[in-house]
């Protein structure tokens, strides 16, 4: 996942081109803009930054929702922000923000990621197990239901089957109805961390798609 235009120059930052800011439509649940869950919070700026303490301002990394883009902002001098928290990215806490990649994030923010992930989508079920009820195929031999972490042949054709006898409603109803696949949440969490993580995938279903 690259920076917005490939060289994290101010260009990419929201007060400096907007180049960012169009890449993430992470809509907060009222349409009042960006959003996403702090991953890092660097009080004292970042550790690489050698101007004077007194020109440094905080830094944090985010994951974005709904697209799981990874963010670093620039925060004002007097935001009350935690890891977790889920923050407007055109609030008065954010100065500036920029796409980055995982390989951008501090240690602390990379361990974040599984949380962050999980917290998007226990907000966001329905839009999931969505997924379950409208993925498609991707090529004639492959299906998006393939690209999810154990899931082959026979559990594809036995959702394939089972939702045309009605919607999945929940992951429970998905576990409940399909023998087989046990976890069908954390199936979907596994494969949204894969796509986080590595930048060079075939195929993604969910970083990166604006709902």
């Amino acid at each position: 996942m690259d920076n917005a235009d490939g060289d994290g120059t101010p260009a990419d930052d929201r007060n400096g081109g907007g180049a960012a800011a169009d890449a993430g439509a992470e809509q907060s649940d009222d349409g009042g803009g960006p959003t996403a869950v702090l991953l890092d919070v660097l009080p004292n700026g970042r550790p690489d930054d050698d101007r004077p303490q007194s020109r440094k301002s905080p830094v944090a990394y985010a994951l974005g929702a709904p697209s799981f883009a990874l963010y670093e902002l620039t925060l004002a001098g007097d935001a009350d922000v935690s890891v977790g928290d889920r923050i407007a990215l055109d609030g008065s806490d954010v100065g500036r923000y920029r796409e980055v990649s995982f390989d951008d994030l501090t240690r602390n923010a990379a361990a974040e990621v599984e949380y962050a992930v999980e917290a998007i989508v226990e907000a966001d079920e329905e839009r999931f197990v969505d997924f379950y009820n409208e993925a498609g195929p991707i090529t004639l031999r492959l299906h998006q239901l393939n690209l999810l972490p154990g899931i082959g042949k026979k559990l594809r054709n036995d959702l394939l089957d089972e939702r045309k006898r009605g919607p999945f409603e929940s992951f429970a109803d998905v576990e409940e109805r399909i023998s087989g696949l046990h976890r069908p949440r954390e199936v979907i969490l596994e494969r949204i961390v894969e796509e986080i993580r590595e930048s060079d995938l075939k195929y993604r279903t969910f970083v990166g798609r604006e709902e």
